[in-house]
C-alpha cells in the first residue's frame, strides 16, 4: 500500500511502498519465495530510503544474475521510484555468510614499500618465432 502524506488542500502526496516494489522484483528469482525478508528505515527529512534484503544463499546467484545484471536492474528500477518522488532509495544486500577476506590485497601493500601501490609487472615474454615454410 502506497504511503500516503497530506499536502494543502485537496493535494495528496503518494510515496511508493519500495518494500513490496522490491519484493515484487525479487521474488521471481527465489526457488523459496518465503525466505526473502525485506527491512526498511526511512528517513523522511532527507528523504532517504533504505532497504535491507535477505534470502536463502543459494538463490543468491539467481538474484545477482551474470555479471550483477539482475541485481542492478533491480537497484535501478527501485532507484527510478524513488527519483520520479525526490527521494533516495538504497538496497542492501545480505547473507548469512561472513564476507571472504582476501589476502592478495595485503601482501600487495606490504611487499610494495614507501606506499607505492603500483601492481608489480610480469617480465615480459620474447615474441614467438615463426618458422618459415
Amino acid at each position: 500500500m502506497p504511503n500516503k502524506t497530506k499536502l494543502s488542500g485537496d493535494q495528496v502526496a503518494v510515496s511508493p511502498d519500495y518494500e513490496q516494489l522490491a519484493r515484487f522484483l525479487i521474488e521471481p528469482f527465489l526457488e523459496n519465495p518465503q525466505s526473502l525478508s525485506i527491512n526498511s528505515e526511512v528517513n523522511p527529512q532527507s528523504k532517504k530510503v533504505w532497504l535491507r534484503v535477505a534470502f536463502d544463499q543459494g538463490d543468491r546467484g539467481k538474484v545477482f544474475g551474470r555479471g550483477g545484471r539482475n541485481i542492478q536492474a533491480i537497484r535501478t528500477t527501485i532507484q527510478t521510484a524513488a527519483a520520479a518522488q525526490g527521494e533516495s532509495v538504497f538496497l542492501d544486500i545480505y547473507s548469512d555468510e561472513p564476507p571472504q577476506s582476501d589476502d592478495s590485497g595485503h601482501r600487495e601493500r606490504s611487499s610494495s614499500g614507501g606506499g607505492n601501490n603500483r601492481k608489480r609487472q610480469s617480465p615480459s615474454r620474447p615474441a614467438p618465432k615463426i618458422a618459415k615454410k
